[in-house]
């Protein structure tokens, strides 16, 4: 065991010493020793019921002869830090995560470990630890939150953010804020619909990292502290038997992974997350473009908010990720191993005997989906030549081809301010630059413009562009990850207000009509702009990322 490092032998005696101080018997000195990584605070909603999950991974480890060694990360709630410059810190947390990691399970030398976290950067900040590391590990997911319930009807963070619109454009009273303020997010979990948090979730189970039901089971529901038992026993037999983490996520799984996502219609930051794990698995970096080749051949399969009205609860009660990969079955790898013990095929096969039919209403045929294509599409283009990235499955079907003069703000702020005053126009191409991962720095999330088109009623005419990124929770025709950005010199940084842009999403184009002769006029006029921040980690983070279409990896 790696753990003998720090317990066995007579140099070892001190160690012990110190092992004992905290309450350890010499018969634990002799079994597993597990960490139990958690990122539990009292800030985020996702987060907050998370020391109970780890008592209960605790109680599965003790139960199946394993000692559990407790520690904690950091975890950013986007939602409140969204809108404003706390945003520029949320990515960027994804790395100090995984470093932290790192440093608690080499330092110690644990066994193998079991991971708790829940929302946006912090779930593939420990998947990236994971795979960096390579010992046995489980990941349980804290649950989605359940949708709040107002006026009669359903409802989630994502209202919030789509009535402050709402209320600027005359169309909410200050009494139907405040009670959508009030009960709108109403307990633990993460937010309610399909959103990056809940993605991530659905890509961990699918990648096989953890056990079956687990995205989908809610924060509130016994069933999570029951697969939180659970996961704490199965990480002693992976343990046992040496499985780890590379063993279970593989092309084969990634491939299946990436499946899913676009067949639920995931968040757009996947195309960020699911390339940096990749790298931490030794699996090099998925382009953008493999993205966009399984989405074309993967249907779209369940309508969640933000795109569609079902929240993640409906999800679950149609049998979840499970039931969507057993609609998906020709087209998965189900060789693959999962931290069940089982290959992806066992764990169909048992899904089958407990849950003969799944929901049709909630999760489509491939016969008869959603939409023909996933919920990802990877554009291409003169105003993006390495790429960038839309929710297809969120937009109305008369933006999927739309022309107009572009709309340019150098920060979120700026357009935000515009958007507040009512100064954006019916055909508008908003473009939101120097906010990628070196610009911002930090690729700030933009649902607060977003959501304030929507709220105004512009979100099936207007355009948004940026070298930033979006919310799970954004619909509409948003186009993020623009690369090369804008900091950089990319073609972003050159457009000016009338431009036309061009966006065609079934063709995968997003063109800037400007002449070849006149970009190059304006890229010898372009100056590189000072950096934003010079001192502290986001001083040095941009110095050390790499672009968006990389994943935002650190070079």
């Amino acid at each position: 065991m790696r753990s003998d490092n720090i317990k066995k032998g007579l140099e070892r005696a001190p160690h012990r010493s110190l092992l004992k101080s905290v309450g350890l018997t010499d018969e634990e000195m002799s079994l597993p020793f597990i960490g139990v990584v958690n990122s539990w605070n009292e800030v985020i909603p996702g987060h907050i019921h998370l020391d109970k999950l780890a008592e209960a991974v605790k109680a599965g480890i003790r139960m199946a002869g394993g000692v559990p060694f407790e520690f904690n990360t950091i975890g950013i709630c986007d939602g409140i830090a969204m809108g404003h410059t706390g945003m520029k810190n949320s990515l960027p947390s994804r790395e100090i995560i995984a470093d932290s990691v790192e440093l608690m399970v080499e330092a110690n030398q644990f066994d193998g470990m079991v991971m708790i976290p829940t929302c946006d950067k912090i779930v593939p900040g420990h998947l990236m630890a994971a795979g960096r590391l390579d010992i046995p590990a489980i990941v349980v997911t804290g649950g989605p939150m359940m949708p709040g319930i107002v006026g009669d009807e359903p409802r989630d963070l994502i209202s919030l953010f789509e009535a402050v619109g709402q209320r600027q454009g005359g169309k909410l009273s200050d009494r139907d804020l405040k009670n959508l303020e009030d009960y709108a997010c109403c307990g633990a979990g993460s937010c309610a619909g399909l959103f990056t948090a809940n993605t991530m979730a659905c890509v961990t189970e699918a990648l096989g990292l953890s056990l079956p039901g687990c995205a989908t089971a809610h924060a509130v529901d016994a069933k999570k502290i029951r697969i939180a038992k659970h996961s704490g026993m199965k990480i002693l037999e992976l343990v046992k038997k040496g499985t780890t983490a590379r063993q279970i996520v593989t092309d084969e799984s990634l491939d299946n992974a990436i499946r899913v996502d676009m067949a639920i219609g995931g968040s757009t930051n996947t195309a960020l997350h699911l390339p940096a794990i990749a790298q931490e698995f030794g699996l090099g970096l998925p382009p953008l473009s493999r993205f966009d080749e399984i989405s074309r051949e993967t249907p779209h399969l369940i309508n969640l908010r933000p795109g569609g009205d079902r929240y993640l609860i409906d999800f679950e009660r149609a049998g979840g990720v499970p039931a969507i990969m057993q609609r998906l079955h020709d087209r998965l790898h189900l060789d693959v191993s999962t931290v069940s013990g089982k290959t992806l095929k066992e764990n169909l096969e048992d899904f089958i005997i407990i849950n003969p039919r799944a929901n049709k209403e909630i999760i489509a045929t491939l016969d008869s989906p959603v939409h023909a294509e996933g919920g990802i599409a990877v554009l291409l283009g003169s105003l993006a030549p390495l790429g960038s990235v839309i929710k297809q499955s969120a937009v109305n079907r008369k933006m999927l081809k739309h022309s107009g003069p572009a709309r340019v703000f150098d920060s979120e702020e700026l357009a935000m301010k515009a958007i507040m005053e009512k100064k954006i126009n019916p055909g508008d191409c908003i473009i939101i630059r120097y906010e990628g991962p070196k610009g911002g720095p930090g690729m700030r999330e933009m649902l607060s413009p977003t959501a304030a088109i929507a709220g105004m009623g512009l979100i099936d005419s207007v355009a948004l562009i940026t070298d930033g990124r979006f919310s799970g929770g954004t619909r509409g025709p948003c186009i993020g990850h623009v690369s090369p950005e804008a900091a950089v010199g990319g073609p972003i940084a050159l457009v000016r207000d009338g431009d036309i842009i061009e966006m065609d999403i079934p063709g995968r184009v997003l063109d800037l009509k400007v002449s070849q002769e006149e970009m190059e006029k304006r890229k010898k006029m372009w100056k590189a702009p000072s950096p934003k921040v010079t001192k502290g980690y986001l001083a040095r983070y941009e110095k050390q990322v790499s672009s968006s279409d990389k994943g935002a990896v650190f070079l």
